[in-house]
This record gives C-alpha cells, sequence and structure tokens, in this order.
C-alpha cells in the first residue's frame, strides 16, 4: 500500500508541475513503473546553470511597474478613505448643530407658550379643570414637556396639568431658599432652568416662568421636562441611524440616550457642543455609527489588487518554472527510491490486488512467505496459486465479507499454502486502494505470517493445562490426610458389619432379615467410599475443559462437601449462605471447584493463628443482573495492600512452601470463562475473596 501510495502522490506531483504522466505496463507493478520512468529522467539542473537572461531586465521591469501601479491604488484608496472621513466629520457637526438648534427652538417655543399662559392667568385665576384644558392643546405639541403646574406666589401649587395623584399637601410645592432657579426666576422676571433631578429613574429639570400682576409677582408657571422624553421626540429616526445621540452631564456620565446600541467607540467620529438651554453643564453629544460601505469600490479594488498579485505570481512562477520541474524530477527519483527501499524492508507482506481479485503488486516480504517470485503470481485472478485447495471456499468468502460495503476493518485469520505446500496461518488487514483522481482502483492488503505465534499460544494453552493439574495434585497433596480419614470411616464400617455377620453364620443364630440388614449397610458404605475415589479421581484426572450447563449452588455444595474433612481437621467451621436465585452458568464445574476449594485452602491457611472457636469460613452467592458473584470470606490475619497489589502475580507467595501460582490459576480460569476474581478486606476482619462469572450462555 505505501508503494501504490508513494507512485500516486509522484504522478500527481509531476502533473501539478506540467510534466507527462508515466505510463503504468498492464503487468507491473505501479512502483516498478515509476522505477523505469525514473531511469530515463535528466539529471536536475542546480540553480547556478539558469541562463543570464532570467537575471536581465526583462524579468525585473514588469515587477518593478506592478509594484509602482499597486503603490499608486493604494494611495488612492487612502485619499479616499480621508475625505470620506472628513465627509462623516462635517455630516456629524451639522447633524449635533442641528439637533442642538432643535432643542433650543423646541424650548423657547414652550417657554413663550407658558408666558401666554402666565398672561392668561393675570386676567383670571386657572382652576384645575381650566388649566387642564389649556394643557392638553400644549402637552402633545412640546416633546420632552411631562407636566404644567401652577404656583402662587408663595409657591403653593394652584393647579397641576396632568393632574398630581395623590393630591399634594398644602405647603409650598417649591422653597424660594433651596432652589436657585426659582429665586432667579423671581428676582429677574425671566425664565429660569432648574439643575438636573433624578425621578423614577428619568433625569428631569423644570424651568420656571415668572408672571406678576400690577406689577407684583403673583406667581410661576413651572414646566417639568425629562431629557429622554425630549430626545425621543426632538431626534429623528433617520438621524438616529447615523449616530447615537446622548446627553452627558460635565462629567461625561450618560443620562439620557436616543438609543442604547453602543457606537464603535472612535473618537475621530464623535462630536459633544453645549446644551443651553437647560444649560448646568449638560453636553450634547453625538457619535457616528460609521458610514456605509462602499461595496463597488471596495470590491473593484480588491479585484485590481488580486489580478496584480496574480500577475506578479505568474512571472515569479514563470522564472522558477524550468528549475522547479527538473527539481520535481529529481525528487520523483528520490521518492521512487526511498519507497521501494522501505517496502523492501518490511518484514510484513503487501499484496494489491484490482477490482477484480487480479493481483498487480507484490513486496519481497510476501514473495519470501510464499516461496514464489513475483512474476509467478502477479497477474493471477482467483483463485490464487498460494490458496489451499481445501480451503478456497473459505478464503473466497472471508475476502468478499471483509470488502463489502460498511464492514468493519478488522483482521481475518485465514491459511494460505507455501510453495513446498507448508500451510501458512495469516493474518490480513485489507483497505480500498484509491487513486490520485479519488476513484478506487482495487484493495491494498498487509499480510503477518502468525503461524509461529498461533503454535506458540497453542503450547501455553497446554503448560497451563498442565500447571493446573499440577495445582489440583498439589491440593490433593495438601488434603490427602483428611481424605485417608474419610475415607478410612467407610471402610471401617464395612470391616466391621463384614465381621458381625461372620461371628452371626459360625453361631449359627442368625437370621437372614439380620444379615440381610447388615449386608445392605455395608454395600451403603462400600458405595460412599466409592464417591469418594471418584470425587478425588475426577478432580485430579487431566482432561479438556469441558463447558456444560452447571447450577453455581450445586457447584458450591460440592466443593464446600470436598473441603469438610480438611476442615474438620484444621478444626474450621464452613458455612454456607447461598442466593435463593440459582442461576445456570454454562462452564467448566470442575474449573469452577479448583478455583473455589484453592479460596477454601487460602482461608484456612490464613487462620492459621486465629484462636479455633473464631475459626469461620463463609461461602455466598448472589446473583446481581447478568453476573453471579461468589465469595469465600475469612478471619484471619488480612492483607497488606503491598502484598493485595501482587496476590495474583505468579509465582507470588506469602507461604514459605507456596508455589505462588494457585491464584494466578484461579485468574487464568476466571478470564476463560469471562469472568474475574478479586481480593478486598473483610469489615469482620481478614480477608473476602470474590469471583464474578456471566448467568447468559456465550
Amino acid at each position: 500500500m505505501p508503494g501504490s501510495q508513494g507512485s500516486n502522490g509522484a504522478r500527481a506531483l509531476a502533473r501539478s508541475e506540467g510534466l507527462q504522466e508515466p505510463l503504468r505496463p498492464e503487468t507491473r507493478a505501479p512502483v516498478i513503473a515509476a522505477s523505469e520512468m525514473g531511469d530515463r529522467v535528466p539529471p536536475p539542473v542546480e540553480p547556478g546553470d539558469r541562463s543570464d537572461a532570467a537575471h536581465s531586465w526583462h524579468w525585473y521591469a514588469p515587477r518593478v511597474a506592478i509594484g509602482l501601479f499597486v503603490v499608486a491604488l493604494l494611495g488612492s484608496l487612502w485619499i479616499l478613505h480621508r475625505q470620506d472621513l472628513e465627509e462623516n466629520r462635517s455630516s456629524l457637526v451639522r447633524d449635533i448643530l442641528w439637533v442642538e438648534q432643535n432643542v433650543a427652538f423646541s424650548l423657547d417655543r414652550d417657554v413663550e407658550q407658558m408666558r401666554q399662559l402666565a398672561q392668561d392667568s393675570r386676567v383670571a385665576d386657572l382652576d384645575e379643570r381650566q388649566l387642564d384644558l389649556r394643557a392638553r392643546h400644549m402637552l402633545p405639541s412640546s416633546p420632552g414637556l411631562l407636566r404644567v403646574v401652577l404656583l402662587d406666589r408663595e409657591g403653593v401649587l394652584r393647579a397641576s396639568a396632568p393632574a398630581a395623584s395623590p393630591a399634594p399637601p398644602v405647603r409650598p410645592w417649591v422653597e424660594s431658599d433651596s432652589d436657585p432657579a426659582y429665586r432667579l426666576a423671581r428676582s429677574t422676571g425671566k425664565p429660569a432652568y432648574a439643575p438636573l433631578h433624578l425621578s423614577d429613574g428619568d433625569h428631569q429639570f423644570n424651568v420656571f416662568v415668572p408672571y406678576y400682576r400690577e406689577g407684583a409677582f403673583a406667581g410661576t408657571v413651572v414646566g417639568v421636562y425629562s431629557l429622554r422624553s425630549i430626545l425621543a421626540g426632538l431626534v429623528p429616526w433617520w438621524l438616529a441611524q447615523k449616530h447615537r445621540v446622548t446627553i452627558r452631564d460635565n462629567s461625561g456620565n450618560v443620562v439620557a440616550a436616543k438609543s442604547q446600541v453602543e457606537a464603535g467607540g472612535r473618537p475621530e467620529l464623535a462630536q459633544q457642543i453645549p446644551l443651553d438651554p437647560p444649560g448646568h453643564g449638560l453636553l450634547l453629544h453625538l457619535e457616528s455609527y460609521g458610514s456605509e460601505t462602499r461595496l463597488l469600490r471596495n470590491l473593484l479594488a480588491v479585484m485590481i489588487l488580486s489580478l496584480a498579485g496574480a500577475v506578479f505570481f505568474s512571472l515569479w512562477s514563470l522564472r522558477r518554472h524550468i528549475q522547479r520541474r527538473l527539481a520535481t524530477e529529481d525528487a520523483l527519483r528520490e521518492e521512487h527510491a526511498f519507497r521501494k527501499a522501505m517496502e523492501d524492508s518490511l518484514e510484513t507482506g503487501m499484496r494489491a490486488v484490482d477490482l477484480e481479485g487480479r493481483i498487480v503488486y507484490v513486496n519481497p516480504a510476501f514473495c519470501k512467505m510464499l516461496g514464489c517470485s513475483e512474476g509467478e503470481i502477479i497477474g493471477h485472478a482467483p483463485p490464487q496459486p498460494y490458496w489451499p485447495p481445501e480451503e478456497q471456499e473459505h478464503i473466497q468468502a472471508a475476502l468478499s465479507a471483509e470488502r463489502a460495503a460498511g464492514a468493519p476493518r478488522a483482521g481475518v485469520e485465514l491459511v494460505l499454502m507455501h510453495r513446498n505446500g507448508q500451510r501458512i496461518d495469516i493474518l490480513l488487514y485489507e483497505a480500498p486502494l484509491i487513486d490520485a483522481r479519488g476513484r478506487q482502483t482495487g484493495w491494498m492488503a498487509s499480510i503477518l505470517d502468525i503461524t509461529e505465534r498461533k503454535q506458540a499460544r497453542e503450547r501455553a494453552r497446554h503448560h497451563e493445562e498442565k500447571l493446573a493439574a499440577t495445582a489440583r495434585l498439589v491440593t490433593m497433596g495438601e488434603m490427602a490426610s483428611a481424605i485417608a480419614h474419610e475415607l478410612n470411616q467407610p471402610l471401617a464400617a464395612i470391616a466391621s458389619y463384614v465381621t458381625g455377620c461372620l461371628n452371626i453364620l459360625e453361631a449359627g443364630t442368625s437370621s437372614p432379615g439380620e444379615i440381610k440388614g447388615a449386608l445392605q449397610k455395608t454395600a451403603q458404605q462400600a458405595r460412599r467410599a466409592g464417591h469418594i475415589i471418584r470425587r478425588v479421581h475426577e478432580f485430579v484426572r487431566k482432561s479438556e475443559p469441558t463447558r456444560s450447563a452447571v447450577r453455581i449452588n450445586a457447584a458450591v455444595e460440592e466443593a464446600v462437601g470436598f473441603a469438610e474433612a480438611h476442615a474438620h481437621e484444621r478444626r474450621v467451621k464452613i458455612r454456607s449462605r447461598l442466593s435463593r436465585e440459582d442461576p445456570e452458568l454454562h462452564a467448566d464445574p470442575l474449573l469452577l471447584q479448583q478455583v473455589l476449594l484453592n479460596l477454601l485452602r487460602n482461608g484456612m491457611d490464613a487462620m492459621a493463628d486465629t484462636p479455633p472457636e473464631r475459626r469461620e469460613l463463609l461461602v455466598t452467592t448472589e446473583r446481581s443482573g447478568s453476573t453471579v458473584t461468589v465469595g469465600v470470606v475469612d478471619r484471619g490475619c488480612g492483607l497488606s495492600p503491598e502484598v493485595q497489589e501482587q496476590l495474583f502475580e505468579p509465582f507470588f507467595s506469602t507461604k514459605a512452601e507456596g508455589m505462588g501460582m494457585g491464584l494466578n490459576i484461579c485468574r487464568s480460569i476466571m478470564e476463560l470463562h469471562r469472568g474475574r476474581v478479586w481480593a478486598e478486606p473483610s469489615p469482620d476482619g481478614g480477608t473476602a475473596f470474590f469471583f464474578s462469572l456471566p448467568v447468559e450462555s456465550p
């Protein structure tokens, strides 16, 4: 596969530089075709061999001209940008003056209307109803005016439009001593504007218009304005689309805004002037959102710059074309040599076939694997000569399944045939072979010889079986005395019954019933001895693992019964707590008994220093979902964390005479059954060993 990809990449590189693609022979691999072509490529030309014409002014004059053109174009764009900026500033100044004049005109007009209202108040006292009627005509035409208040000479509220709710108490509406604007209006007889005050989250100000009767001060007409409402009513939408209009105090804080949309933050597109009236340091501030994008002009400039860059790049490419062409040919030869050397050094076999299954490429490792030459393999269509006759249908079906659309790209184990007839176990990985145009032309496979690996795996399996049988013999040897004691009981009973029968027969006083009963008991004890011997024989004999349906509780009870004699000898009590659910497993009952007996024996050894009255082993079974867990809990000395980490390692043992293979064999047996075994500290002291197995059948 690397050879094919390297050749395709080389051909694509050659086409990109204007080279003619080499023709590939029909019966040769892509790598070989490239090699034959590479022998005809002329040597590369060094940079110093180029003609002096490449350095003449014919190459540099167009570049200088293009550079000057680009500089002139960029200068023109910069001048246009400055002109746009100045135009925007001029428009901004005009707009802010227009807004300021509009605000001043509106406030002056409202003052004149309030003077007229004061003039009418001199003629006749206006009540609440009359003032509200006058305000209904005045407020809609006065942007920002929220309220009109009529005060008497003492500053007490006479009338308010709109009417105040609830009605204010009878006291001065404004204190003459505390409001400078009110005092100024009374003393000068002219309208006066009060500083800002905050009311319900809105910045407002008052304008005081005094009126007189017969030369004496008679009262004041007060207009209450909202800065936010002034901007909302006096700034048109078309201006708000261009600028952000705000009113700020002398500290620069925004007290009212037409829009909450922030501008670009460009100082050159911002302008402010004093807002008088109402004065008191208020500033009218306009910040432009920026001018509209000159799309056509910018697009034209980008196109011209792109064209200039393309012309410059084409000149630069033309100057270096010959050198790059020759360098590409040299790189092609080096790339082919590198790929060829890499493929020849691989120990993994490689084979490429076309869409019809015809072999188009093999590497030396694959030829060596089969004992054939390249010419004997390339060009063959299925069935291939290295397919064993008895495996041809299986190989064809496996390859078809591997090449099916959507099939997982996993390795396939097959058997091939060496030239001398020897069978070879291989692991094949296959992937689509894609050409430079993105089309699939065949399949590329990497092939690993796993014959020795499978043989080693089989030998390891046999060794593990022998080791497990040896471990069973060791276990049986350690339990021999207990088994002998258990076997001695039925044999002694048989001898006693036989002796009794002989005595009865010699005395001549026997009855058939007595002899029959004694013989029945003798037969029962003989069956018991035979059961013990058969159980020992089944446990120690070497056999292949045989899986069958096993009830977990029955297997546990049989293993516990097998270990009870040894436990009685060591004064250990075995207690069982079995689950009511007795699931059926698909396992080897002998191997399960071996694991459980090993754990029971380890638990007994761990309680060697435990007082006899506390020597107790608890055997449990528990069903949890799709698994069943068996536990053996002792009351021994427990395990340190360091020992627990190495507990299941081979040849590790805490006993002086131990082999260190018992728990390792238990782990191997559990992995064979797709289960696991582990240990953890027991809450009551000692150690708890557990192993779990899947319930469902494989």
